[in-house]
């Protein structure tokens, strides 16, 4: 068991690097490995999510399950198919963000169909702890640590101790999704977009029936290796959660926001098809760069704004002046002039051209040059 001196400062270490303006990559494998003096662990699985729907929009892995992707979209089914006490969409809404299997079910983790039917039967897991990446009501990823059979169980003092680290693992988190990638570059080799509907259809199961080539370019760019395929576990979260709303288990189809290696955010959304014959349970999903009002709340949390920051931001980007943003808000021209400084460090920026560019144009830096069709859009 860690010391309480080590847990400190393994907390000071994840603070320090949620607040040094590192990418994603580099934040998240700095943060995880240093977690592992506080909490050993055999594997670890660290996803971000869509803070609006809590959907998964990327993953990475690490110890024993890293390159072990061959179920993921296992993974994918039973996290959002069928949740359980220790799912991250339960944790978001949960007084404790973290969540230990074994101390849930009361040692018999076999009561928990991820644990039976995926982790113990295919790598010899025993025990899982979670943690869900959040600040305030916002939840920006999660995370879950395994032990094996021959290790002891995750305690209530380790659980604890990984609930405090909550608003870190968030503020680095949503600081890496904002990062810019520098050095990334478009590709050489084929165009930057493939013309057409980008529509993928799933079947039984988790099996691939149809994906028009848009589709299959479009998730290619959600891989974060040019190389790594397509995200089958984003996929198959998405495919679940549409089994979950025909059944009527929720009512909400699923639909989240993700951002491409090349800095493009994309919106995926799915749906159950009619079910026909050997169809049954068969699902669409389609794939659409997202449009301007659909990210901007994204970017804008993304800069950690307290309520009123985003309040005078709301009005920036709307080409409000001083003036009139401090008469709608009831607030002096110097304290928008303020809280307008506290928003430009947080955003990186120094002016509010500057803001409304990061804001709105950050997605579109990769497609400058590109011809826009007859409905001003990008083609």
């Amino acid at each position: 068991m860690a010391s309480t001196l080590t847990r400190e400062r393994v907390r000071q270490d994840v603070g320090v690097v949620a607040q040094a303006g590192l990418d994603l990559e580099s934040f998240l494998v700095e943060a995880v490995e240093s977690l592992r003096r506080a909490v050993p662990w055999v594997s670890a699985c660290v996803g971000t999510h869509d803070p609006r729907t809590l959907l998964l929009t990327s993953d990475r892995k690490f110890g024993h399950l890293l390159g072990q992707d061959p179920r993921d979209a296992e993974f994918g089914l039973l996290e959002y198919g069928s949740p359980e006490a220790t799912s991250f969409t339960e944790l978001a809404a949960a007084e404790r963000p973290a969540a230990g299997v074994f101390l849930q079910t009361g040692g018999d983790v076999e009561r928990s169909m991820r644990i039976a039917s995926y982790h113990l039967l295919h790598y010899g897991h025993a025990d899982e702890a979670r943690l869900v990446f959040r600040e305030g009501s916002e939840v920006w990823g999660g995370m879950g640590l395994m032990r094996g059979t021959d290790d002891r169980p995750f305690d209530d003092a380790e659980i604890d101790f990984l609930a405090s680290l909550a608003p870190a693992f968030a503020r680095g988190v949503r600081a890496g999704l904002m990062a810019r990638l520098a050095g990334v570059d478009e590709p050489d080799d084929g165009p930057t977009e493939v013309p057409g509907p980008a529509v993928v259809i799933i079947g039984s199961g988790y099996r691939v029936a149809q994906m028009t080539p848009t589709a299959e370019h479009r998730l290619r760019e959600l891989a974060r290796d040019p190389d790594g395929g397509i995200p089958v576990a984003l996929l198959s979260g998405l495919v679940g959660a549409a089994r979950r709303y025909a059944r009527g288990e929720t009512t909400v189809l699923p639909r989240c926001r993700a951002r491409t290696r090349l800095g493009r955010w994309l919106i995926l959304q799915a749906g159950p098809l009619s079910s026909t014959g050997d169809h049954d349970g068969d699902v669409v999903i389609t794939i659409e760069e997202a449009r301007p009002p659909e990210i901007v709340g994204l970017v804008v949390a993304a800069f950690g704004l307290t309520p009123r920051e985003r309040d005078v931001t709301q009005l920036v980007l709307q080409g409000v002046g001083t003036q009139e943003i401090g008469r709608a808000l009831h607030m002096s021209a110097y304290t928008v002039q303020d809280h307008l400084k506290a928003v430009f460090d947080k955003a990186g920026v120094r002016s509010r051209r500057e803001l409304i560019a990061r804001v709105f144009f950050d997605q579109y830096v990769p497609r400058m040059g590109e011809e826009i069709g007859p409905s001003g859009w990008y083609v």
